[in-house]
């Protein structure tokens, strides 16, 4: 069978995305033992980072546009079973690499290539409505988008969602996570209210100390912590929506 493919999008950055992405990668590999693959197509590489990676080359775009083999560029990790593809600076003229490439499905067909040998592959999205938004949609089976609980952050939720409506062809299946979610404050209990159905992670200092430790919170928290427990919740929901779409 071949890989199952979750990407994590935002419209707007400064909503979690990046730690989420990893913190699922983790779980595919960790909780569900699934041989899982982290493609990191933010130009910024934080994801990269995280995982260990030294970012030091420029060919994540030549991996895109066919000049280079992005297998070449896939390296392991500290965590059993999960491989990273990771990001350089060249992904920031990704959108113009695709207008030039005139290939709506470039991004699908480089991931149905990679797919083979993975049972998982998370796409750390670039923030945005672009080119490359519109080809990592196509890809995915599905899309995590995660919402600080603001009227701010639903409002790009909507245009995300208008925005799938408006295209042709088969939609991607959207999955919101309210993510940097404080109890205390008002705004987001009532949002929390609103959409009980929807999963959340709590803002959570252990979050930040990822970027330090350079490593997914399930690999130095412990199992009992907040922030552990909603990782483990959260691809739970995540794992079984990604077998229902494919079933449709």
């Amino acid at each position: 069978m071949s890989a199952r493919i979750l990407a994590v999008y935002s419209l707007k950055g400064g909503v979690g995305k990046t730690t989420l992405a990893v913190n699922l990668a983790w779980a595919a590999a960790a909780l569900s033992s699934r041989r899982t693959l982290l493609w990191d197509l933010d130009g910024q590489a934080a994801a990269s980072w995280i995982l260990g990676h030294e970012v030091l080359g420029s060919e994540a775009q030549a991996s895109i546009r066919g000049t280079a083999d992005p297998r070449r560029l896939i390296r392991p990790t500290a965590v059993e079973r999960l491989d990273l593809l990771p990001a350089d600076p060249s992904l920031h003229g990704l959108d113009s690499a695709f207008r030039e490439l005139d290939k709506k499905k470039r991004l699908a067909r480089i991931a149905d290539g990679l797919a083979g040998d993975y049972d998982r592959i998370v796409i750390d999205c670039p923030p945005g409505l672009s080119d490359t938004a519109d080809q990592i949609m196509r890809a995915a089976d599905l899309v995590v988008v995660p919402v600080i609980p603001s009227a701010l952050s639903r409002r790009a939720l909507d245009a995300i969602a208008a925005h799938v409506a408006r295209k042709k062809g088969p939609k991607v299946t959207l999955a919101p996570v309210f993510s940097m979610v404080d109890r205390r404050r008002a705004l987001h209990r009532e949002a929390l209210e609103r959409h009980p159905e929807w999963p959340s992670v709590p803002m959570a200092s252990a979050f930040e100390a990822m970027t330090e430790r350079r490593a997914p919170l399930g690999a130095f928290a412990p199992r009992g912590s907040t922030g552990v427990e909603a990782i483990h919740s959260l691809w739970s929901r995540v794992e079984r929506a990604l077998v229902q779409v494919r079933r449709e």
